[in-house]
């Protein structure tokens, strides 16, 4: 009875070490939208917003939005805050269809919107946001 229990408690071990988490994966064509993006709203056309690589030289501002996407649907929305920095929101995103994304916040302060990928070349994203 203990061999069993031993063996029971490794199996258990070993199938938790070699599941993933499960949820969204961004495919290969919007694989580049990992990471974190802020708003470069002086490139902004219509209702297209630009969105750039944190790391990029931004001009001046009086402070910029923007968003994190990560593996398996997790997301961060940036907006400013009260004290001029920023001011993180925790959500989710997954995918509706080729070039669309739902995302939803967990603090449900906004309500979901969509973000439709126009363009993610050469380190621009372009997006239109539409909220639902």
């Amino acid at each position: 009875m203990r061999l069993f229990t031993v063996f029971a408690a490794l199996s258990v071990l070993l199938l938790a070490a070699t599941c993933k988490p499960q949820g969204a994966r961004l495919p290969p064509n919007l694989k580049q939208l990992e990471g974190t993006w802020l708003h470069a709203h002086e490139e902004d056309q219509a209702d297209v917003l630009v969105y750039r690589p944190n790391t990029y030289p931004f001009p001046p501002s009086r402070g910029r939005t923007g968003f994190a996407f990560e593996p398996y649907g997790l997301f961060t929305q940036y907006d400013i805050a009260p004290t001029d920095g920023l001011e993180g929101h925790k959500g989710h995103w997954k995918m509706q269809n080729d070039h669309t994304l739902l995302i939803s916040l967990d603090d449900k302060q906004e309500p979901d919107y969509t973000l439709e990928v126009v363009s993610l070349e050469d380190n621009v994203l372009k997006v239109r946001r539409k909220d639902l």
